[in-house]
């Protein structure tokens, strides 16, 4: 565990920001979709929710989600040294600062108390399992529609860790979505390194910054010296605060994963998709959908170089990508799972030099040779993470030294499939270990590119 202290210096809020915090993706749900959510926060102690979420608990009381929060202690551990308050006392005002925090997020009296001890929660896992399902329960619904929103996993804290661990762990088991907020992992972090790249930031407009602002006030005990004595000092100073006083905030997000519906393999994705394109001649609208005509042209404005000798381009579909794909390649081989996209890819690219179009099923199925460009658009995640990794390792061994992988993935949900395209995109990083050769994010897709070491890189 993370050994700091709330007096420490720490790391501020300006050196976030000035190393990218704000560019962090929008979180890929859209008002319509939070509105017809169910969310379940998770605090520790009173005060975590609101320096976490507030912001967000305040959007979506405007939305009219359904939104419950379990409360686990009263946080009568903050002031330990307190010469004049006890921690019965500090608990019984925690507690109704909690609740006045609450009613300024338009959330009144939608809380729950569970009573454990501060600095506690580590011992009582079980307890709070199953009084997060309880709330669960009381938002009834489907399971990939509640969200548990819950404090950061390694936040440092050991109330918060615990906590974050069980509900991370309820959504893992029962199929929920996940939103993780950090708040002690800010103060003793440091830019350099770490997942925090990976997280999205949402959005707080005027009313939901105004509102966190009031339900931060709210919070005295904690934002206001208990009496100018020793052992009485303000526990969250202003330089802390400037971590939640954004115009967003920052959450790791994991959809919501239905063990139940997931195929397992490719070899399901096979199946599936030639049901697909035997439905429609065009599944996806690629010839007529502004969204797909524009992710295409910023897919091919990606391409650090003008041509390729060889290149892949792994789950083509009916060949709209490939066909522009065609004139950056001297020798273009595209290959899907679906031999109904197959035939309509080798209709559309008939006569087209150099191109090439198969079915094979990946990664088992890897083509011979290799390649100086390999293009994986919107199919990464319709692997298992086994056959991922997989996929990765066959393109390392396969991409001339310099090549480009060049990856283009939908950012939301993909109902009935493990992962998705933050995931895909994160899995490739770690595995590859290559360097960036651009990143363009947005809330819906993700492109991004990926360069091969080359011999000076081997070096």
């Amino acid at each position: 565990m993370v050994t700091f202290s709330h007096t420490d210096q720490g790391t501020g809020a300006p050196a976030w920001d000035a190393a990218g915090l704000g560019a962090a993706p929008e979180l890929p749900l859209d008002a319509a979709e939070l509105a017809g959510m169910r969310f379940v926060v998770l605090a520790a102690h009173p005060d975590d929710e609101t320096l976490g979420a507030g912001g967000l608990m305040a959007s979506l009381a405007a939305l009219g989600a359904q939104v419950e929060v379990v409360l686990c202690t009263a946080g009568e551990g903050s002031h330990p040294d307190s010469p004049t308050t006890t921690p019965d006392q500090l608990a019984q005002a925690r507690l109704t600062e909690f609740a006045e925090a609450l009613t300024a997020l338009g959330l009144k009296d939608c809380w729950t108390f569970l009573g454990l001890p501060d600095r506690g929660l580590q011992a009582h896992t079980e307890a709070i399992a199953t009084a997060v399902r309880e709330s669960v329960q009381r938002l009834p619904g489907a399971p990939d529609r509640l969200a548990i929103v819950a404090p950061y996993r390694s936040d440092g804290h050991g109330d918060h860790d615990a906590l974050g661990a069980v509900g991370a762990e309820v959504a893992r088991q029962d199929g929920h979505a996940l939103l993780e907020y950090p708040i002690w992992f800010w103060h003793w972090a440091v830019p350099h390194g770490g997942d925090w790249r990976q997280w999205v930031r949402f959005h707080l407009d005027e009313p939901a910054r105004t509102a966190k602002k009031l339900a931060m006030a709210e919070h005295a005990t904690q934002v206001q010296p208990l009496s100018p004595l020793p052992g009485d000092e303000t526990l969250l100073d202003g330089k802390f605060l400037e971590h939640f006083s954004r115009g967003y905030e920052v959450f790791a997000w994991t959809p919501a994963q239905d063990a139940s519906r997931r195929p397992h393999s490719s070899h399901d994705a096979e199946a599936v998709f030639d049901a697909v394109h035997n439905g429609a001649a065009d599944p996806w609208n690629y010839a007529g959908s502004w969204y797909e005509r524009r992710k295409r042209a910023l897919t091919l404005a990606a391409l650090p170089a003008e041509s390729y000798g060889r290149g892949l381009e792994v789950g083509c579909s009916i060949g709209a990508l490939t066909a522009a794909l065609a004139d950056r390649c001297r020798d273009l081989l595209a290959v899907d799972a679906s031999g109904a996209a197959v035939r309509r890819a080798r209709h559309l690219l008939a006569g087209r030099p150099g191109v090439q179009v198969e079915q094979r099923v990946l990664p088992g199925s890897w083509p011979d040779g290799s390649f100086d460009l390999v293009v994986v658009s919107e199919v990464g995640y319709y692997l298992s993470p086994d056959e991922l990794a997989q996929l990765w390792d066959r393109i390392e061994a396969s991409v001339h030294p310099g090549g480009a992988l060049l990856l283009c993935h939908w950012r939301h949900p993909i109902a009935g499939w493990e992962l998705d395209g933050d995931t895909v995109h994160a899995l490739a990083r770690q595995r590859l270990g290559w360097r960036s050769a651009g990143l363009y994010q947005e809330r819906d897709f993700v492109v991004e590119g990926l360069a091969a070491p080359d011999r000076w890189d081997r070096a």
